[in-house]
């Protein structure tokens, strides 16, 4: 074969492999993909549509804040948050790993007066309350994101596999973000808990979309109430935003009230600080413990995430006696250093007096009697 002519094979053969190449390419992006338009959720439809639409929060088709609410980054001329993002200097991950633990055994005296926390990372924790078992928020998953290739990756382990987590009464939902509600947690809870899930009006057809059955799904507006075992749960007001796409404010968010005959726990979900959370403490306080959102917020933001200074505010107004931070450590979501969130609350709580503790993703705190804040997270900063 002449030169010419072998060129021209090489240069077909090159071609058809660079066909193949991109066909992989787009291949491995559909497959990586598969999942993305179920991880979306549902559509408001039907008689959930209807309900939503007798929500004092419901209006022009979307849920709404007591008060207009910023959910965008507003302008700053001074600030680039693209180039914040990718240059800053703040130190956004811990230099070592996690430190996790094993939670122990919870008590079996004296069950009627128990309170116990497990912190699981993020903002999954299991609250142990009178003999009954409640999860909240629990994302097990190795991304907050619809897909399972990009997003925001965990920065530890869940201190436990989710077949280990022992049977549950109820599953809370505060919203639907995907730090806050993960299709693939939720699948696997369904097979192996039989426990309801409790959620905002709209989350529903997230839910209902997973495979849910429908006398598993709780959906309640903000004051409601629903009754599980010897425990009242109860949506609160929060003030935040939702949406898992391009659509927002589809579905409610919301704060949880798990009151039983003697203990009593509050949740913030994600929310900025308002005055609701004196209201709340009025209506439903004083609460033995209170579980702070902390983490992700930004000045850019500032109506949507409490600062860390704002949640020992909260913790305040809502009568709270033992404050538990929440929503930090497990997913880097926001523009400031890993370790911030917990060092400001410290140094806030201290100058309120406001109890604390600061556990180790999977650590048990005993309420009546927690262990003593050491800074753990302080050496890997």
């Amino acid at each position: 074969m002449g030169q010419p002519a072998q060129r021209a094979v090489e240069r077909r053969l090159g071609g058809r492999l660079w066909q193949v190449a991109g066909l992989a390419a787009v291949a491995g992006l559909a497959w990586t993909a598969r999942d993305v338009p179920a991880a979306l959720g549902g559509r408001l439809t039907g008689a959930r549509a209807q309900r939503a639409a007798r929500s004092a929060q419901f209006r022009d088709g979307t849920f709404h804040n007591r008060v207009a609410t910023r959910t965008m980054p507003g302008g700053d001329p001074g600030r680039n948050l693209l180039r914040e993002l990718l240059f800053g200097q703040q130190r956004r991950r811990p230099t070592a790993p996690v430190p996790l633990v094993r939670p122990a055994p919870a008590p079996t005296t004296d069950v009627d007066r128990e309170l116990g926390i497990v912190w699981y990372g993020h903002a999954s924790t299991l609250v142990e309350i009178e003999g009954h078992r409640v999860l909240i928020d629990p994302v097990w998953s190795d991304r907050c994101s619809p897909s399972a290739a990009v997003g925001p990756k965990r920065l530890h382990e869940p201190p436990v596999r989710l077949d280990e987590v022992p049977t549950v009464d109820a599953i809370l939902i505060s919203h639907d973000h995907y730090d806050h509600l993960d299709m693939a947690t939720v699948r696997e809870l369904v097979r192996r808990q039989s426990a309801p899930f409790l959620v905002p009006l709209g989350v529903g057809a997230h839910l209902d979309r997973w495979g849910v059955p429908e006398d598993r799904i709780v959906e309640l507006d903000w004051s409601q109430g629903h009754r599980v075992g010897g425990l009242e749960i109860t949506a609160t007001a929060a003030q935040h935003f939702s949406g898992r796409g391009l659509r927002r404010d589809g579905t409610l968010w919301s704060s949880w009230v798990v009151a039983g005959a003697h203990r009593k726990v509050f949740y913030t979900g994600d929310s900025g600080y308002f005055d609701g959370y004196a209201e709340i403490g009025a209506e439903h306080g004083p609460f033995d413990v209170t579980l702070m959102q902390i983490g992700a917020y930004d000045r850019a933001w500032p109506g949507i995430h409490m600062f860390p200074e704002e949640a020992v505010t909260a913790h305040l107004d809502l009568r709270g006696d033992l404050l538990v931070p929440v929503h930090w450590a497990t997913f880097n979501l926001a523009l400031h250093d890993w370790s911030e969130p917990v060092d400001r609350l410290w140094a806030e709580a201290k100058a309120h007096g406001v109890r604390l503790a600061v556990p180790r993703p999977g650590e048990r705190v005993v309420v009546a009697d927690p262990p003593p804040v050491d800074g753990w997270w302080q050496t890997i900063a």
